[in-house]
């Protein structure tokens, strides 16, 4: 133990029981609401009530005089005892117990005394933050059951020692101490799963559902116990991972509440039958996959057991119905010796190990098409990464072993992307782990084997891999339901682009769900049911089965070009990531390709791609379509596309910065080299330029102007064709002036929802309402297709909201004539088109204006055409 470092601040006396005690802050920065803090143990007030503080210093103090009852043998979080007994838990940032004490120096020890002020624990502040999602630090009363507390303001920058909240006692004492369960208690036996062991946040969830039943539970770990409602007791239990716990539970809902606990230490896998106490001898041993963290929801996990009907909602990845049966698959987590045994023989087998991954990665890059080839090529080359390389190999001449340096030099990477705050680069955060995961594998010598999969499973994961999506026998996959991921996650991209309906961001309950449990996924409307009325399951594999049949119809008929019913031509295109895509589009009966995202070439690399390198790539796209129509749009970086050669200035709202066309003149080098490649390809006028973010006339002019210069460097006498982006509403409500200079519009409802609904497109939380249906999005689709009909010029639309078969009659109704979309939806879309009739498009189109949300409009729609 460090001795104590006094300060003027002296000590802290308790305030009589008519005042309660005064807290101070234990730490300078600004004071936040509890209900902030970005993880739902806290925010949720799992732990208890409290406040946080958004640090400036780097050292904890004692914000009242007391008792250190506990400090977390990572460091990272203490607890102090009153006087009067009020209890409270210091938690420095959040996921640091994954540290494991690294950056954080305790000054004091479990039992010392301290007063006002005192130094508890000081920490690097620079290093820990580039590892870690925030630094903020939850300040949590955790015996609220005895006392109160009250923050009378928030919101506000503080000083370490200024008042910011009193504890009082309350009328009287409701906890009891934790007692002996004897008699007929309910024991279960069950290993910690979480790796970094029982601290805040499993404690927190623990003692969460140790108070939903009137049992009485205590938990033991050898000869120590602690009552399962306190989250302190539980934690000064010093349970790590794999040890070995005894839940006893005493009262009418023993069994239920101990196999619930059992469930949040042990995984789902740890559900037991209730055992009674004098069967504690022959109680089975459950070692389950982890449910390390609190998955994003705002919910605490319950136990849903066997024959439990219960509903998960989530974010829409891929739409689609689904009826099946779950089937549980968890991610192994390879444990890895630190220590090297010899220099060389440790670079060797990681090269060895190394060259095997890459072989293995390019077998499956060349059996695969579309975005899991693309995807698979970003692993590839993760595996040959020079930096990856280089930093492992100085670790393993530092004395590590081949497995820690490689996972070490992949974590640091992770960690560093996870710190940049943009969920779309923390979601490729994933990839990496997959490629750490396949390494770790090789050189450990675990052969993977495939989950073998009933007929209509549909998968529940904490989160699913690129790798271990690829392992699936898909002929056997209804759907994927995920806690974690995202919408832009590549799993998301994959389920997609198989046209498997899948559902993410789903939260905690998708890793409770028992296996083998009757599931109907609605993807479409983001909903799970488990264990859904027989009545309702036989209904829905009648609709499934009745989609399934009239997409085999429209598969069959999805090569002819798409005319409405009254003869209106409707070009129906696909939206494309790079040529692997081209194939498996023109096998969906794409009519062209109404957007092609240059960006692959231009992502995870540290140098920008030549003019030759672009020129082939986009050549062998045009020779892929075979004549038809090719639009590529030039590169679309900055916000959530990094493109570090850039050089790209920090900004404090990225998505407001440096994007798209501007990034594009702000480097004009790598837009000249760009539309160099662009007139090259033969023949020429078979390719057509898209700009992106658009928003003023002068944007249009300036890249203008560059094209006007190397059309002319070249030798060209026709101007190629030249048309641009509308998805920020200035573009469309000068959609006129921009029509008189610009050959074609194209809307990307994905940009212009989010600047027209003013949330940010890789918001989680907010996905729910980045609605493109929107009445108001609709209404500046409509503005672009006025504005472009005075000079003559056509409009499509190329984001999200052409590949919803539901959206063609209220597009086609306000004037577009071209819908770019996912490969999987044109089949289904052309035989909506096939269906419509333009009179009552637009009659739909003007109805939908007038609605008062998106839903609604989706709702007509949907009457309008209930098959779709």
């Amino acid at each position: 133990m460090v001795d104590h470092l006094k300060d003027a601040s002296g000590g802290g006396k308790p305030l009589d029981a008519k005042d309660g005690l005064s807290l101070k802050a234990p730490i300078g920065g600004w004071l936040v609401s509890i209900a902030d803090v970005p993880d739902p143990v806290f925010s949720g007030r799992i732990l208890g009530d409290g406040f946080a503080i958004d640090p400036t210093d780097s050292i904890l103090r004692a914000p009242f005089a007391g008792v250190v009852t506990s400090i977390h043998r990572a460091h990272h979080a203490v607890t102090l005892r009153a006087e009067d007994g009020a209890e409270v838990l210091m938690h420095i940032g959040l996921d640091t117990v994954a540290l494991k004490g690294d950056g954080f120096t305790p000054h004091v020890a479990e039992g010392d005394r301290v007063n006002t002020g005192d130094p508890l624990i000081s920490f690097d502040m620079d290093i820990i933050s580039q590892l870690v999602r925030s630094m903020v630090v939850p300040v949590v009363l955790t015996n609220g059951e005895r006392f109160t507390l009250t923050v009378p303001a928030v919101d506000h920058e503080i000083a370490a020692g200024d008042a910011v909240a009193s504890i009082a006692a309350k009328g009287e004492a409701t906890a009891s101490s934790a007692g002996e369960a004897g008699g007929d208690a309910t024991v279960v036996k069950v290993r910690v799963a979480d790796p970094n062991g029982i601290h805040a946040r499993p404690a927190g969830l623990i003692a969460e559902a140790a108070k939903t039943g009137a049992a009485e539970v205590i938990i033991r770990l050898g000869d120590r116990k602690a009552s399962a409602a306190s989250p302190v007791g539980l934690m000064l239990l010093g349970a790590v991972h794999n040890d070995e716990l005894t839940i006893e539970a005493k009262g009418a809902d023993g069994a239920e509440v101990a196999n619930r606990i059992a469930a949040l230490l042990g995984g789902p896998e740890a559900t037991m039958a209730a055992a009674s106490a004098p069967a504690l001898a022959a109680a089975p041993e459950v070692v389950a996959s982890p449910v390390a963290n609190a998955l994003p929801t705002a919910d605490a996990p319950e136990l849903w057991g066997p024959g439990v009907a219960k509903t998960i909602e989530g974010n829409t990845a891929s739409p689609g119905l689904a009826v099946g049966v779950s089937v549980r698959i968890t991610s192994e987590d390879f444990e890895v010796s630190e220590t090297g045994a010899d220099v060389e023989l440790e670079i060797k087998e990681l090269r060895a190990a190394l060259k095997t991954a890459a072989a293995d990665i390019s077998a499956k890059i060349a059996a695969s098409k579309g975005q899991q080839a693309e995807i698979l090529k970003a692993h590839l080359s993760f595996v040959e990464d020079p930096d990856l390389r280089d930093a492992a190999w100085t670790l393993i001449r530092d004395g590590k072993s081949a497995g820690y340096a490689w996972k070490t030099a992949i974590d640091r990477q992770v960690a560093a992307l996870r710190k940049l705050g943009n969920p779309v680069l923390a979601e490729r955060a994933s990839d990496l782990e997959d490629v750490r995961r396949r390494v770790l594998a090789i050189l450990l010598g675990v052969s993977g084997s495939a989950t073998v999969l009933p007929d209509n499973a549909i998968i529940f994961a904490a989160d699913l891999l690129p790798s271990q999506f690829a392992d699936l026998d898909l002929t056997k996959v209804a759907g994927i339901v995920l806690a974690y991921a995202g919408p832009t996650a590549h799993v998301s991209i994959l389920a997609a682009s198989k046209g498997i309906p899948a559902v993410v961001a789903a939260g905690v309950g998708v890793v409770c769900v028992p296996d083998g449990q009757p599931v109907i996924l609605d993807a479409d409307q983001a909903s799970v049911r488990i264990n859904p009325p027989e009545g309702d399951l036989a209904d829905i594999r009648a609709t499934v089965i009745r989609r399934r049949e009239r997409l085999a119809a429209n598969r069959a008929a999805t090569q002819d070009d798409c005319y409405t019913a009254d003869g209106k031509r409707i070009e129906v295109v696909a939206n494309l990531g790079g040529p692997a895509d081209v194939a498996v589009a023109l096998e969906g009966g794409a009519e062209g390709c109404g957007l092609m995202r240059s960006e692959f070439l231009f992502l995870n690399r540290t140098t920008a791609p030549s003019e030759d390198e672009q020129y082939a790539q986009y050549q062998a796209i045009a020779d892929g379509l075979k004549g038809r129509p090719l639009i590529i749009r030039t590169l679309d970086a900055g916000a959530d596309k990094d493109v570090p050669y850039a050089n790209l200035p920090k900004e404090e709202n990225p998505a407001l910065g440096l994007r798209g066309v501007r990034m594009s003149l702000w480097q004009p080098e790598l837009l000249r080299t760009q539309i160099r490649a662009l007139l090259r390809v033969k023949p020429y006028g078979q390719c057509k330029i898209l700009l992106p973010m658009i928003a003023t006339i002068a944007d249009l002019r300036d890249v203008r102007k560059v094209i006007d210069e190397e059309t002319k460097a070249l030798g060209r006498t026709t101007p190629i064709e030249v048309g641009i982006m509308v998805e920020v509403p200035s573009a469309a409500l000068i959609s006129k002036t921009l029509a008189a200079e610009a050959d074609f519009l194209s809307v990307g409802t994905n940009d212009l929802a989010q600047y027209t609904l003013a949330i940010d497109r890789v918001n989680p939380r907010l996905a729910k309402q980045l609605d493109p249906f929107h009445p108001a999005v609709l209404r500046l689709i409509q503005l672009a297709v006025e504005g472009a009909k005075a000079h003559g010029r056509w409009v499509g639309v190329c984001g999200s909201l052409s590949s919803f078969p539901l959206a063609a009659p209220v597009l086609i109704g306000l004037g577009v004539t071209e819908l770019s979309a996912t490969s999987g939806s044109i089949a289904e879309i052309k035989a909506m088109v096939r269906t419509l009739d333009m009179n009552k498009c637009k009659a739909v189109a003007e109805a939908a204006l007038a609605l008062e949300s998106g839903e609604a409009v989706r709702r007509m729609l949907a009457q309008s055409w209930p098959e779709a």
